[in-house]
């Protein structure tokens, strides 16, 4: 259906999206369908690891392990190019189970991988509920690639996902995947200066790391004290409040960017909704 523009929920909303490029891309066409004009602005990026020493190792042991724990894709993406650097046929893991969240899924099925478990919850703690319904998982053995982060205070959702699954029982091995690395605030003179001057109405962040970057960025609070804050979910939003911003919009639905871009969507007709009732009880 051809809708105009100026009809669509989001229409001339300028939103900033701090997600990796790879994730970026994904939430600005949903942000343009609602009728925004995202910028662009990765506050992070991920990148191959320098030492793959830990990393060979597991795979070299495979066979060691059940299970296998995506919590991203860019873990799933990374492990998948060393399996292949290594020449290891992806048949190595055909004695292993594999857990993924939302959409990280398909990533995995179209690379030729049954997935055991998509948890109802799209989190690492939706994986761990739904491993403890299984009733031999103690004493399993997972596998959990994560991201080396660099330059940034690590946040605490992959420590509380380990600590989670050794609390059922399991025995767990992390290893480092791939690097999560803080960009450097000289490349958005630009979108920095839009943000001060109150010309955005959104920040958009998937991630925790996304937002410990941002504030590396800026100077204090005043410099986006103008803008609504977005989280892609209720774990980024905690952590976000953790770290002093005053969250605005919390998507329900945090299994695919639609419904993140959806929760931006409606955050401002509920708004104008009540701009309305204000001037009608006015007039």
């Amino acid at each position: 259906m051809l809708i105009p523009s100026v009809k669509l929920p989001l229409y001339g909303k300028r939103i900033i999206v701090t997600a990796p490029r790879n994730y970026a891309a994904r939430l600005s066409q949903q942000l343009i369908q609602q009728g925004a004009l995202p910028l662009v602005m990765p506050t992070i990026e991920t990148c191959l690891l320098e030492n793959f020493a830990e990393l060979d190792a597991a795979l070299a042991q495979i066979d060691a392990f059940d299970w296998i724990a995506f919590t991203s894709r860019n873990g799933i993406d990374a492990f998948f190019q060393r399996l292949e650097y290594l020449g290891l046929d992806p048949g190595v893991l055909k004695n292993c189970c594999f857990s993924a969240i939302g959409k990280d899924a398909e990533q995995l099925a179209a690379l030729g991988v049954k997935v055991d478990v998509i948890p109802e919850e799209p989190s690492p703690q939706g994986i761990v509920a739904e491993l403890a319904k299984i009733p031999d998982i103690q004493e399993r053995t997972i596998l959990v690639p994560v991201p080396e982060v660099v330059g940034l205070p690590e946040p605490d959702v992959i420590p509380n996902f380990i600590a989670a699954l050794e609390k059922l029982g399991m025995s767990v091995t992390c290893v480092p995947t791939y690097i999560t690395r803080c960009l450097d605030k000289s490349l958005y003179e630009v979108e920095l200066k839009l943000i001060r001057q109150g010309n955005i109405d959104v920040i958009a962040f998937s991630s925790t790391t996304e937002v410990a970057g941002f504030l590396q960025m800026v100077s204090s609070r005043q410099d986006y004290n103008r803008c609504a804050i977005a989280c892609f979910g209720p774990y980024t939003a905690t952590n976000a409040q953790k770290l002093g911003l005053d969250v605005s919009i919390v998507a329900k639905d945090y299994s695919s960017f639609a419904g993140f871009a959806e929760a931006i969507a409606t955050f401002f007709q509920v708004q104008s909704g009540n701009a309305l009732s204000s001037h009608d009880s006015c007039s």
